[in-house]
């Protein structure tokens, strides 16, 4: 089964693509006090629009783009839209979007931070057989690791749609030097195929689709399509 994942930079960002949301968009744009945060939402929001527009022949003001959240009903919610099953993820200066037309996909980029105290994270995020396996990385390669976990138990958690509500010590994933994959979640036995994207030095990412198929990606660069 083939994902697109398609990437955006924060600098693709442009006073145009505001005009293409809809009013909930609109909204939760201004809502963010920082300039790089509306950006990113714009470019993740515009690049779910014009990509559906292609495939449905239609303008992208005019796909119909639900985020209503199950818990409190406001739009802020997982991205729906008829016919096609997204996964949006932002961190830094990148921007990713998945998109297949049936199964659920659940993706996740994050900037590495160097400093990060992995140690303390483990503690709230990765089972003990995973943080056993982090403490064995050398000491300058333990961020790297940790967001490569982080990415894939991600992924993993919005593609189910369990999402925040998760805990992930109890997604279990394989280890950073190995390929990705879900290697336990008490609770979960539904199928799910997870693969790392390449994002970069400064990056990882991961992507997630509930399926027993094989996996494969079809990457996009976005700047193009949000130039047009």
């Amino acid at each position: 089964m083939t994902v697109e994942i398609w990437w955006g930079r924060t600098a693709d960002a442009r006073p145009g693509l505001v005009a293409e949301l809809n009013a909930a968009e609109r909204d939760r744009m201004a809502a963010y006090a920082r300039d790089e945060d509306k950006s990113r939402f714009v470019v993740g929001a515009t690049i779910v629009r014009r990509v559906l527009a292609g495939k449905l022949g239609r303008s992208p003001a005019d796909v119909v783009i639900d985020r209503t959240c199950p818990d409190c009903g406001r739009q802020h919610g997982k991205v729906v839209a008829d016919g096609m099953q997204i996964s949006v993820s932002h961190s830094g200066d990148r921007i990713v979007v998945a998109f297949h037309p049936v199964a659920a996909v659940g993706v996740d980029v994050e900037l590495i931070n160097p400093s990060i105290d992995t140690a303390s994270l483990a503690t709230v995020s990765l089972s003990d057989l995973e943080a056993d396996e982090l403490a064995a990385f050398p000491a300058d390669a333990r961020a790297r690791a940790f967001t490569q976990y982080w990415t894939r138990k991600e992924a993993v958690v919005k593609a189910t749609g369990d999402g925040i509500a998760a805990d992930l010590r109890k997604v279990v994933v394989s280890a950073p030097d190995q390929p990705a994959a879900l290697r336990e979640w008490a609770g979960y036995d539904g199928p799910v195929r997870l693969v790392d994207l390449p994002a970069g030095v400064e990056y990882a990412a991961a992507l997630a689709m509930l399926s027993d198929e094989d996996l494969e990606v079809r990457s996009f660069d976005a700047a193009p399509l949000l130039r047009s």
